[in-house]
């Protein structure tokens, strides 16, 4: 039997099953979209809540409407499952579970690892596995592909004729973006590479079902190293442009402007702009995964490790800010009340994984300050890997306001009444210039 022309008919026929574990924000987006599609898809979780809420045809992530969920639900193309034995049911498994990175700073795999050993119990001639997390390059060639083979050796097969031919491995990396308004699953150019030629090309086939574009690349490897090279690009420009800010202050001079005079320049100049600090769950933790893996091959990785230096220091020079404002307006920081503005990482979403906000409540505690929150997109801090802080959102009104020492903007949502804020709080830190680009200006307002 040829499995790989079998397979590749039930992708174009859209007979093939294509199952999905981890349902967080880059998998239920993909989940949903190849339902859209027309594809039978079972989307599994470990999480019994998400599971129920999603069944029940309701959202948990800001962004992804339960109108569109539901739909999907009631037809009976997509179930949410914490059964993992229906993976021999799918013809495609999908991996978009987290890759965070442990307290040395180094990979933490064991959501692969354990996804991949579930994996391993189930899988069966003609299917397709590919990883989307990110990752360190040879993840999938030296860590999945040794354990899916290990089922078809068992039975007698030969090591070197098992992928690509029993079963499919592919890299495609995710790069979501939640509640851009221009890019979303299906706009943005997929790239895949195969462990083999036959694994690339049943990735494709099924990839080009649902996006407007694949980018076949020759391995896993490559595909691997291009989602590292994207975030760690992004992670070296925010550094330098959080560099040039510290910089600049000291020379009196608006980094702001500069930035917006730089980037009139048509070409040869992409703005990157300053903050609190780097949050996501891409460019705070990706550039660590290849200094990791570069330490194998003895390499030293100056400038991300340099990027992230300076990146992870910019909650204490925010913190270092706001203990000045508060002193030329005659307060402490110990003692002052203090309310963040924002806890997502980023605007208008919903999702604040490794947030910088977190940093700035754990200093300012740290230093005695009563901290509070306010954020329209989370009603309640869940507790994260680092943080378990037990705080809820306040109501940002003038009461409010003016029962705080000073008020911190960390996050600029376009929800929040900048007018309000700048006409009642009595001393505001602006980490992104979030009053001036709308043209509100006040001697108490401080940039950073």
């Amino acid at each position: 039997m040829n499995t790989k022309k079998t397979l590749i008919e039930k992708i174009y026929s859209k007979q093939a099953v294509v199952g999905i574990i981890g349902l967080g924000y880059v998998g239920l987006p993909l989940a949903l979209l190849f339902s859209e599609k027309g594809f039978n898809v079972v989307g599994f979780d470990v999480d019994e809540k998400k599971v129920s809420v999603l069944n029940s045809g309701k959202s948990y992530i800001k962004h992804i409407a339960a109108e569109r969920i539901k739909k999907n639900i009631k037809s009976e193309k997509f179930i949410a499952s914490t059964d993992f034995s229906f993976l021999t049911t799918c013809d495609a498994v999908l991996i978009c579970v987290p890759t965070p990175l442990n307290a040395q700073n180094e990979p933490e795999m064991k959501y692969v690892i354990d996804s991949a050993k579930i994996i391993a119990k189930h899988i069966r001639q003609g299917q397709l596995i590919v990883l989307e997390s990110s990752t360190y390059p040879g993840t999938t060639d030296e860590l999945l592909l040794p354990m899916f083979q290990e089922r078809f050796i068992h039975e007698g097969k030969d090591k070197k004729e098992i992928v690509g031919s029993e079963f499919f491995l592919a890299f495609s990396p995710e790069r979501e973006d939640p509640n851009n308004p221009d890019f979303n699953t299906e706009t943005i150019p997929k790239i895949v590479g195969g462990v083999t030629n036959n694994c690339m090309d049943v990735a494709v086939a099924l990839y080009n079902q649902a996006v407007k574009k694949t980018v076949p690349v020759s391995s896993a490897k490559v595909a691997e190293a291009a989602k590292l090279l994207e975030n760690i690009y992004r992670s070296v420009n925010v550094a330098l442009v959080n560099e040039l800010k510290m910089i600049f202050d000291k020379m009196g001079i608006d980094v702001w402007e500069v930035i917006n005079a730089a980037k009139t320049k048509p070409f040869g100049f992409q703005a990157f702009y300053p903050g609190p600090g780097l949050g996501g769950h891409c460019i705070p933790i990706d550039p660590f995964y290849l200094s990791w893996k570069a330490r194998e091959y003895e390499i030293e990785t100056k400038f991300i490790e340099l990027a992230g230096e300076i990146n992870t220091y910019q909650p204490f020079y925010v913190a270092m800010n706001t203990i000045d404002a508060l002193n030329k307006n005659g307060k402490s920081l110990k003692d002052a009340r203090i309310l963040i503005l924002g806890v997502a990482y980023k605007k208008n979403v919903d999702d604040m994984r490794e947030s910088p906000s977190l940093k700035l409540i754990e200093i300012f505690e740290g230093k005695g300050a009563f901290v509070d929150y306010s954020d329209p997109y989370i009603a309640k801090l869940p507790a994260t890997r680092k943080y378990n802080f037990q705080k809820e959102s306040v109501p940002v009104n003038s009461d409010t306001l003016l029962s705080y020492d000073l008020v911190l903007l960390s996050t600029d949502h376009d929800s929040l009444d900048y007018n309000l804020i700048s006409a009642n709080a009595k001393l505001i830190v602006d980490t992104r210039n979030a009053f001036g680009s709308r043209n509100i200006y006040s001697p108490k307002i401080v940039k950073t």
